[in-house]
Order: C-alpha cells, then sequence, then structure tokens
C-alpha cells in the first residue's frame, strides 16, 4: 500500500504529519493538500515537478508533501527549497515507514543513506559526515563539557546522566546538594559529584587548571559503582527559609520545616553566626569576653505538615568569646527517624550598648537523610571537601574537574568477557552502549561481537580512539552512529542483531551484477556532478587533549587550493592525527565517490549487505563485457562463452566467473582462444568449482576485460525488496584512493570502463625544427601526433615573453618564416576540448645558420646591432 503524508514543520518532519489513505489509481494531483502556504512533493526521496504530477502512484510509493516555510527576506527561494528538501527532509523518509529509533526495517535503515547526497557541500554516500549545524551547536551549547560557556560545576536537574567513554576531561554535575558546616569558626563546604555511568580510572582532579593536591585545605574521595561515602554525609537537605535572621530574646524564630515530604531524617543541624563578633569594648581598647544562649528544638510532623508531638530541646548552647570576627557554629543533633520542624530561641538578654557586640543569627537549618550508605549503584561518584580559605575563591569551588579514562569490560572470542579495564577502544564502547542498562540492554547474541574483536584490532594498529562525554539527551541510535564515526563507521540493524561495518579495502566480493543477472531496464548511473557549492578541502573541528578545546585542522586533496572548505565537528576524537586521517577520508570520498549505481536483481541482491564490495559489471558504461559460459574444458582450460570477446592488444586480460552461492571466483587471467567466443585460463588459476553449463541450470556468468576493465567496483548502499523475488541494490563505485589518502599516497585514477578515454587537455610531445633546404630563413616544425587534438597553434618570439600567432594546423607539422632569423623561439600546443600546455623550441637548434657563410645571411650580418653578431 502506498504511503502518504503531509508535513508541516519542515523543521521537523516527524512532527504535524498529516496521513492520506490512497485508493488504487490515484495520482499526485488528486491528493495534493488544498492549502495556501507553498509546498512540494517528494516521492521516494526524490522532488516531483508539478507538471509530473499528472502520474499515477504506485502501491510501493512513498509520496511526501512538505510545506515551505515563509519569511527569511533576502533568501534564495530555490535553494531553501532544495535544502529543505534534501539536507532537512531525507532523513525523514525512511521514517515514514518504520522508525529509525526503533532500527526499523533494513530497507528502512538503508534508504536514507543515498538520499541526501545530491546538493550536498561534502559527498560520502557510505558514512556521511556531520557538518556543522544548528541543532549540533544547540547540542553543545548545554553541554558542561563541550561549551566554554556552560564548563562548570552544576545541579542539572532533568537532564541524563553523563556516560563517557575514552579519556576526557569533565566538569562534573552535583550527584547531590553542596552544603556547609562550621567546625571551630571553619567554613567547610561539602560537594558530591556524579563523574558518569560505570567506573574509571581517575588520571587527575583539578580546580580549574591546578592539580587538587596543590590544595592543603582540600579532601577528596572517590566512590566507585555500589562503594560507601565514608567522606561525609551526602543525603542532606538544606532549609530555604532559614536564610540570616537575628534570634531576638524569648521569642522563638521558626517553626521551620527541615526536611520534604516523604522524606525521613535522622539528624539535624542548626548553623548560627555571631555577625559582628562577641565582645565588650573596655575604655583600655581591649575586648572582654561575652556570652549567648540559645535553645534548638524540634518536633516530628507527617506529610501534611500536621504535628505528630510535642517540641522537644534538643540542645541549650552557650557561645563564649572575646573577638570582633565573626563567631560560626554548627550543632548537629541525632533524632529519631522521621520529618522535623524545628525551631530556635535566644535564652539570654541581649547587650544593646554600642559597645557591646552581642548579637546572634540562624544561618542554617540542615535535615541528614536516612542513608543506607551505597550511594547511586552503577555511577562513580566524587566526594570533594573544601576548607574555605583565601586560596579558593567561591567561583573556583565551581570549577572542579576530572580527567579520567573509562572501564569497560574487553571481548574475546575464546574468555569472554573481562573485568572492566581502562581503555579508549572503539569498539567495546561501542558494544557498552548496546548492552548498558542506561542504553540499549541488548543481550550479546543481537550484536554482532566477532566484527566489534577484529574491527578492534585494526583501530589499535592505526591508532583510533573514541574520547566522548555524552552529557545531553540523544538517542541510543544517534550515540552508536558517533561512537563509530570515530572509527570510520557506521552501525545497521539486520536479521535481529546490532552489527557495524567499517569503509576500508575489501578484496573479497560478495556479489557480482552482470547483464545475466540485472533486470532489463533498471540499470542507472547517477554521476554526482561538482557544483559551485562543491568543496575543496574539509575543516576537522575536534576536541584537542592537549587543551580540552575545539581545535581546527584542515584536510584537503595535495592538488586542492581549498578555497571551498567545508567544517564537520568530529565528536569522539580528541587526536590532531587522527583527526586529519578521518578528514583526508573524507575529502577523498568527497572527490572519487560520486557515482551512484542503481539496479535490480533476484533473490541474488539478498547476499549483500551495507558496505560490502559488489562488482558490476553492464554494457551501457561498458563495465567489463558479459557473458554466460556455453562449454567448459578442464583439460585444456578453455571457455567457450556465449558471446563473443573483445581483446586489446598489448594488455593483460582476466575473467571472473559467478560460484552457485553468488560469490566471485577470480578474476584470473586468460589468453585468447582459436574461436572469438574463447579463452584459456591460465594454468594454475583453474577455477575451485564446477562449471554449470545451463543443462540443468542457471549457466555461470563471467565478467572479461583487460587491466582493471573486466570491472566496475562498488559498494552497496542500501537494499530494497520490491517484491518477493526482486531486490533493488543502489551501490557507490569505489576507488582505492579513498583508503589511501590519509597516507598521503594517492595513487592515480583507476580505469573501469573499456571506453576510449578522453584527454581534455592533450599534451603535444616530439617538437622539432629544421630550416628548409636551401632556404635557411623559413622554418619546418614537426611534431609526434596527439590523439585528442584536433588542431593545432603555432607562435613564435624573440624574448619568450611575447608571442606571436603564426597560424593553425591540423596536422602534425607546420612551415613559416622566422621573424627573428636564428634568435628565434617557436611554441606549439594541441587542442581539444580544452588547450593542452605549449611545448617550445629554439630554432637555433636545428635550422642551417651555422653552416651557411653567406653574408646576407643574419648569422653573419656585420651589423653591430644583430642578435649573434661575431667579429
Amino acid at each position: 500500500m502506498s504511503i502518504i503524508a503531509v508535513h508541516h514543520n519542515p523543521w521537523n518532519p516527524g512532527k504535524d504529519v498529516q496521513r492520506i489513505k490512497a485508493v488504487n489509481g490515484s495520482r499526485i494531483c488528486d491528493l495534493a493538500p488544498v492549502i495556501s502556504k507553498p509546498y512540494i512533493c517528494l516521492v521516494n526521496g526524490e522532488v516531483i515537478l508539478r507538471k509530473y504530477w499528472t502520474r499515477e502512484i504506485a502501491e510501493t510509493d512513498i509520496v511526501q508533501f512538505l510545506v515551505l516555510p515563509q519569511g527569511g527576506g533576502g533568501s534564495n527561494p530555490l535553494r531553501m527549497i532544495l535544502m529543505l528538501a534534501v539536507m532537512v527532509f531525507a532523513p525523514y523518509v525512511g521514517g515514514v515507514i518504520g522508525s529509525a529509533l526503533e532500527f526499523g526495517k533494513l530497507a528502512t535503515t538503508f534508504v536514507t543513506a543515498a538520499i541526501g547526497i545530491v546538493g550536498a557541500a561534502l559527498v560520502n554516500v557510505l558514512i556521511p559526515a556531520k557538518t556543522s549545524s544548528g541543532s549540533i551547536a544547540s547540542t553543545e551549547s548545554a553541554s558542561p563539557t563541550y561549551s566554554v560557556s556552560s564548563q562548570g560545576n552544576s545541579a542539572r536537574i532533568g537532564e541524563p546522566i553523563p556516560v563517557q567513554y575514552g579519556r576526557h576531561i569533565s566538569w562534573p554535575d552535583f550527584a547531590a546538594s553542596p552544603y556547609v558546616e562550621y567546625s571551630g569558626n571553619e567554613q567547610y563546604l561539602y560537594q558530591l559529584f556524579c563523574i558518569g555511568q560505570g567506573e574509571y580510572d581517575i588520571e587527575t582532579i583539578r580546580i580549574e587548571d591546578t592539580d587538587i593536591n596543590q590544595f592543603a585545605e582540600v579532601s577528596t574521595e572517590v566512590i566507585p559503582p555500589g562503594a560507601k561515602l565514608t567522606l561525609f554525609p551526602a543525603n542532606v537537605e538544606t532549609s530555604g527559609e532559614v536564610s540570616g535572621q537575628e534570634m531576638l530574646t524569648g521569642t522563638p524564630l521558626g517553626a521551620f520545616v527541615a526536611n520534604e515530604a516523604d522524606t525521613t531524617a535522622n539528624m539535624l543541624a542548626f548553623d548560627v553566626v555571631c555577625t559582628r563578633g562577641l565582645y565588650w569594648a573596655n575604655d583600655s581598647g581591649t575586648l572582654s569576653e561575652m556570652s549567648v544562649s540559645f535553645r534548638c528544638e524540634a518536633r516530628l510532623i507527617d506529610d501534611y505538615g500536621t504535628a505528630l508531638s510535642d517540641w522537644t530541646v534538643l540542645g541549650s548552647e552557650v557561645i563564649k568569646a572575646a573577638t570582633s570576627t565573626p563567631q560560626r557554629r554548627s550543632y548537629r543533633y541525632t533524632v529519631s527517624p522521621g520529618r522535623y520542624e524545628a525551631r530556635i530561641t535566644r535564652t539570654d538578654t541581649k547587650n544593646t550598648n554600642s559597645r557591646a557586640g552581642h548579637e546572634i543569627c540562624w544561618a542554617s537549618l540542615r535535615a541528614y537523610l536516612e542513608d543506607a550508605g551505597t550511594v547511586y549503584p552503577g555511577m562513580t561518584l566524587l566526594a570533594v571537601r573544601i576548607r574555605a580559605t583565601n586560596n579558593i575563591s567561591q567561583q573556583a569551588s565551581r570549577k572542579i574537574n576530572v580527567i579520567a579514562t573509562r572501564k569497560l569490560p574487553v571481548w574475546n572470542p575464546e574468555t569472554g568477557w573481562s573485568a572492566p579495564v581502562a581503555t579508549r577502544s572503539i569498539a567495546w564502547a561501542f558494544a557498552d552502549a548496546c548492552k548498558a542498562e542506561y542504553s540499549a540492554k541488548l543481550n550479546d547474541g543481537r550484536i554482532d561481537l566477532p566484527a566489534l574483536y577484529e574491527l578492534d584490532r585494526i583501530w589499535t594498529g592505526r591508532g583510533d580512539y573514541i574520547d566522548i562525554r555524552f552529557d545531553t539527551k540523544t538517542t541510543v541510535w544517534e550515540a552508536l552512529t558517533t561512537i563509530a564515526r570515530a572509527g570510520r563507521a557506521k552501525p545497521f540493524r539486520q536479521g535481529g542483531m546490532v552489527r557495524i561495518i567499517r569503509d576500508q579495502p575489501q578484496s573479497v566480493p560478495s556479489g557480482m551484477f552482470t547483464m545475466r543477472n540485472i533486470v532489463k531496464g533498471s540499470f542507472k548511473v547517477q554521476y554526482l556532478m561538482p557544483t559551485e557549492e562543491t568543496a575543496d578541502a574539509v575543516d576537522i573541528e575536534y576536541f584537542d587533549a592537549r587543551i580540552w578545546k575545539w581545535k581546527t585542522v584542515k584536510a584537503k586533496m595535495p592538488d586542492s587550493i581549498a578555497e571551498k572548505p567545508v567544517t564537520v565537528k568530529l565528536l569522539g576524537v580528541t587526536n590532531r592525527d587522527q583527526a586529519w586521517r578521518e578528514g583526508m577520508y573524507m575529502a577523498a570520498c568527497n572527490r572519487f565517490r560520486r557515482r551512484v549505481i542503481t539496479l535490480s536483481t533476484e533473490m541474488e541482491g539478498f547476499i549483500p549487505t551495507m558496505g560490502d564490495l559488489c562488482i558490476v559489471a553492464h554494457d551501457m558504461p561498458q563495465w567489463g563485457q558479459s557473458a554466460s559460459v556455453m562449454a567448459y574444458d578442464p583439460e585444456t582450460r578453455v571457455l567457450t562463452l556465449t558471446e563473443p570477446l573483445t581483446w586489446k592488444a598489448g594488455e593483460t586480460h582476466y575473467i571472473a566467473l559467478r560460484r552457485p552461492n553468488g560469490s566471485v571466483f577470480g578474476p584470473a587471467a586468460v589468453t585468447q582462444g582459436e574461436a572469438e567466443n574463447q579463452c584459456v585460463i591460465a594454468e594454475g588459476s583453474e577455477p575451485d568449482f564446477t562449471i554449470r553449463t545451463g543443462d540443468t541450470s542457471e549457466p555461470t556468468h563471467t565478467a572479461f576485460g583487460w587491466g582493471e576493465t573486466w570491472r566496475q567496483p562498488a559498494r552497496a548502499l542500501s537494499l530494497k525488496p520490491r517484491g518477493v523475488n526482486k531486490v533493488e541494490i543502489e551501490l557507490v563505485g569505489e576507488d582505492d584512493a579513498v583508503h589511501l589518502a590519509d597516507t598521503g599516497n594517492i595513487p592515480p585514477e583507476t580505469t573501469h570502463t573499456q571506453l576510449p578515454i578522453t584527454q581534455m587537455r592533450p599534451i603535444l610531445t616530439g617538437l622539432i625544427v629544421r630550416s628548409m633546404p636551401n632556404a635557411s630563413e623559413r622554418a619546418v616544425l614537426s611534431w609526434e601526433p596527439s590523439p585528442w587534438a584536433e588542431y593545432y597553434y603555432i607562435e613564435q618570439s624573440s624574448d619568450m615573453k611575447t608571442w606571436t600567432r603564426s597560424g593553425e594546423s591540423s596536422a602534425p607539422n607546420f612551415s613559416c618564416i622566422a621573424l627573428y632569423g636564428n634568435a628565434t623561439y617557436f611554441r606549439v600546443c594541441a587542442a581539444g576540448i580544452a588547450v593542452g600546455p605549449w611545448a617550445m623550441v629554439a630554432y637555433s637548434s636545428g635550422s642551417d645558420y651555422m653552416w651557411n657563410p653567406d653574408e646576407s645571411k643574419l648569422m653573419w650580418n656585420a651589423d653591430e646591432t644583430a642578435l649573434m653578431w661575431k667579429n
């Protein structure tokens, strides 16, 4: 059944969606919404012009109407429509069928891969890069890790508990409300932080940029998952109603509720402050001791605030001092578990004489809640106790940061999972994101662990790691994609499992598609031609581990002038070399992967999976020569094919054979047979399977050519079932340069087509000059014919700066007067589609002037102005 949807919010196509039922035979124009706002139509992800809206909708079509926004004065409407349709809308095409967050069907997951490539500045259809965008910037602005303005400690209520992989810095969130206590007139700040989910290897704890061990007044405790906090009580509530009210004699302050409803306190604390100190100023200028007394009381209340008991005196306290320094005291009292309200009463008479410092204020009320001792299982906490001194400012106390490496289990095919170890592995971060309770919660059977094990060896050998901190809301699939992207990989869902593929060289094709198994009329090749918007370099933004700030490294092909770089934020990469390698990979994809191939085949189309190497042979672009085997003689190794073969002199020829299971044998070197449809397989390269000739089963398919022209290698992008026995496959042309770009060794472009190659700027070689016999003033030029030249330009000069056009020739020779005699220089270039480089020769190198004693000749002219004067 066809799917029809009207999207009223182009910035969020998944929201405000109106779905329409379509009957058989409906046309696009019949289903178009009747609204005043402009809109465009997309069918299967492609924009359809209105003149084609009379077409009928097929049963498998996905039709979407996208309402366009208004306003934006000065913008280019056409460009806006293109960007909306391509950049914003593409991710939701697959989502109409099934939610990507729930992984959807295989086709749904793949279908978005190749939609957003047309019109993009940076093309990478296999593993698309995220360029800097508003959504990314918005996410980072809320992150205390990646946003400089947000870096610091805070209680981010409602935000996710951070998940870190690899080595990274963090400004941990408060796991409990900070509180202050007084001891011996010293103020202490107690802070409990959540470093993140899981276990960590703590490298250093800092206050801003200084190691915390440099501060003698700071004590710390790291609490692994499930361990008990011993440095101080953590579950403490501070009353917001008590805030420095002065105590008056005989007048209770309160009652104020100490702890919230549905909580149980087993200890109460009263903080008091003598703001001016305690003293009596004598006539001599010295200070005498004074005292102040007060009573602390509490009573039980229920969750509605109704008193459940009479007031109980917790303590009657006295403070004595002879100082003008403010005196601060904290008093803790153990109480039976319950919810409490408290009050405080001054019990002595205040001395109001101006010579006396005799005021006292109730500074704070705290309730210590019952705590079993195990705080936040599954997380690592950091407890910090700071004594207030001049060394640490209040602002600095909120700048505590930690550099740590996440500990994760490591899987081995023989021993299984290990105990958690400090690791920066991309593979085991990916596995944790699949398995963890705070993530996808998948069991081992639904994760491709053998593939992760092999990839881990590759990534470790290359020095590719993941160092990232997820501290803002995201989806599981987005997190998996980000982790994989740091290793040039991509996750996908297949057969109930989460799998991962890395874009790396492959030598064994998983499928072979020729004229014999490609459905007639289904073969299409789309060339993504560069435009004025196409980037010629990539600026990779990465979070540098040396300074823990964003830095940029430019990646460009050796011949690029980098006039139009595109910026890509690469989360998870903290090393410049790794960032540069990924940038070079993106730049190479942008240049070498611009050929998208679409074809339909039968059930063998289900054999390849995403990213697999396939080979394609088709007559239209002349990628190889397709045929089937009619006969094979194992004795003579002679293959007889259904089609005549075209050979090229001086080249080595190869043939590939499709095995019965769809895999590829070869290519094997072959030589020409006796008949035009025969070839002889080289000795030692005989097929390792029984070749079928069509007597009882489908004959073996072949692909033939010379050099690299026997096929077009391609990587699978998407597989879309088009019925029970038919599959549409989308592929992208492969090029080895993509995988070698990050080594700095980029090979020349490989030719896979047997079509004649046309050189845009033909090169002229073999240029020589002679003088005409008995007429040395006339030059005769000749050169090697250029196969792509239509004509040649000839010019001459005396100083190699100013040139005079002598003529044009369609033949590889030309004759003309040497305007400057023996001082003449000639240059010739070949012109085809474009003008090629100049080749130059001096007339003196091939003329007869040197051997002609005739005084009329320029060589022996007695004129002092002659360029080659001889005495």
